[in-house]
């Protein structure tokens, strides 16, 4: 068991094209959603991953797990879809993902135990 939180950015190839949470249909492309979340992963490099992943997963992800910071509580093998969970695993407590492309939209991977 490890437990994660995550910053989701969909896009019009995405599973499920809507934020369900905000009620927005997505628009952006799958190169704009991977933009959104590289320049995000270098805003955390450079201003601090642990005191910023919550605040930033709350503003801007698209998966009702942003009202709790990210945080998607623990999980195990066969719990996630294959792209996030072979990600997360491999991530150290604290590490930070590059970001990850699944069925879903492209995340930002927080460890977090």
């Amino acid at each position: 068991m490890i437990r994660c939180s995550h910053i989701l950015q969909k896009h019009t190839k995405s599973r499920n094209p809507k934020d369900s949470f905000r009620n927005k249909i997505i628009t952006r492309s799958p190169e704009e959603a991977m933009q959104n979340i590289i320049k995000i992963r270098e805003d955390l490099i450079k201003n601090g991953v642990q005191e910023n992943f919550a605040r930033i997963a709350r503003e801007v992800s698209e998966c009702s797990s942003c009202q709790d910071g990210g945080d998607l509580g623990t999980f195990r093998r066969g719990d996630m879809v294959k792209a996030f969970e072979d990600a997360a695993f491999q991530l150290k407590i604290g590490e930070l993902s590059q970001p990850v492309s699944s069925e879903s939209g492209i995340h930002l991977i927080l460890r977090t135990g």
